[in-house]
């Protein structure tokens, strides 16, 4: 499974959306899901998911699903 779609079922599970969503151009707040609870419940989900440790700051910046895999690509989390 590539990164893409590792990131896009993070997505789905932790936001609990429908496999319908366009989650590729989804943004924080753009849906009552991904307030700032459900930020925090992706946040860790993406953590656990691919091992890593967002800092403070990467947790404010985390706006959208290709900022996640933007930062996913930083760490070095391949394809």
């Amino acid at each position: 499974m590539s990164l893409h779609d590792r990131l896009r079922a993070v997505f789905v599970d932790a936001l609990q959306l429908g496999d319908d969503v366009d989650v590729a151009n989804l943004k924080y707040r753009d849906i009552d899901a991904w307030d700032s609870v459900g930020h925090m419940a992706l946040v860790a989900a993406i953590e656990d998911e691919f091992d890593v440790q967002f800092e403070t700051e990467q947790v404010i910046d985390l706006s959208s699903f290709k900022v996640a895999l933007d930062m996913l690509r930083g760490f070095g989390v391949g394809e």
